[in-house]
């Protein structure tokens, strides 16, 4: 099985920029050895269940949740049977019909 998620998650108590809290929240999808890539507007994950989607999301909340009173979240989902590996070929479909993007 093969479980992207694309999620933003930050604390909306802290100011006008949030990047020292984003930043912490990287670290902990780094650590986890998943595949992943950053966004401006979020990151996109893989992960081989939707459970581990989830747990991840939940490691990401408990950095946050100590110290922030209103953490703003959003998260989209495509989960599919098959092999992982979804993210990557997504991309090399694309590129093989248009060239390469993301220059």
């Amino acid at each position: 099985m093969s479980t992207i998620l694309e999620f933003a998650m930050f604390p909306i108590d802290k100011g006008e920029s949030v990047s020292e809290y984003v930043s912490e929240i990287v670290k902990v999808i780094a650590q986890s050895g998943l595949e992943y890539q950053l966004t401006p507007m979020g990151t996109i994950v893989e992960t081989s269940t939707f459970e581990e989607a989830t747990a991840l999301m939940n490691a990401c909340y408990s950095i946050l949740e100590p110290n922030s009173n209103r953490v703003y979240c959003t998260a989209t989902f495509d989960i599919r049977k098959g092999e992982l590996g979804r993210m990557r070929k997504k991309i090399e479909s694309i590129e093989g019909k248009i060239g390469a993007v993301n220059k």
